[in-house]
């Protein structure tokens, strides 16, 4: 099997033969286009057969406390979009996880998520005060954002 480099060679020989370019007459021309055509799909896949693919990096899945955990310690140094990546890893999606969420989330001020992400947390934790507080506060904070003064403070927040 040839590598690589050898059939980059002969793509680029073939092309040089074969380019639109290279002819006057339309006719010929068209008919050149419809080999490069088929020329670059060969190309293709003939460096698809001969370049083996490189493993895709997937980063680590976390257990959903360890994503929690992670996502806790972001939002203290007030970094909540590295929180909500480490949310992102997790196994698995229970309540607390939906509550880390919308606490990024209200870091962030997007609201209507944080409220979404509460309402998961509500649902699944009914009985959980805090799950409620977060889905109220995030309530009060969309609420607060349409009003002048809260359009006011979110321009000035995002600049």
């Amino acid at each position: 099997m040839a590598n690589a480099d050898e059939i980059r060679n002969a793509y680029r020989t073939l092309v040089k033969k074969c380019h639109p370019d290279q002819f006057l007459d339309a006719d010929e021309q068209k008919a050149a286009q419809e080999k490069m055509i088929a020329l670059n799909l060969a190309y293709e896949q003939a460096l698809r057969l001969a370049v083996p693919r490189k493993a895709t990096t997937y980063q680590h899945e976390l257990s959903t406390a360890d994503a929690i955990h992670l996502a806790d310690k972001m939002l203290g140094q007030r970094n909540p979009d590295s929180a909500l990546h480490h949310l992102n890893r997790a196994k698995e999606r229970n309540a607390a996880w939906y509550d880390a969420q919308g606490r990024a989330y209200m870091a962030q001020q997007q609201f209507e998520a944080a409220h979404q992400a509460f309402r998961e947390a509500v649902r699944r934790e009914p009985d959980n005060l805090q799950y409620r507080r977060g889905a109220l506060d995030a309530a009060l904070g969309m609420k607060n954002s349409q009003t002048l003064q809260g359009k006011i403070k979110n321009f000035f927040h995002k600049k």
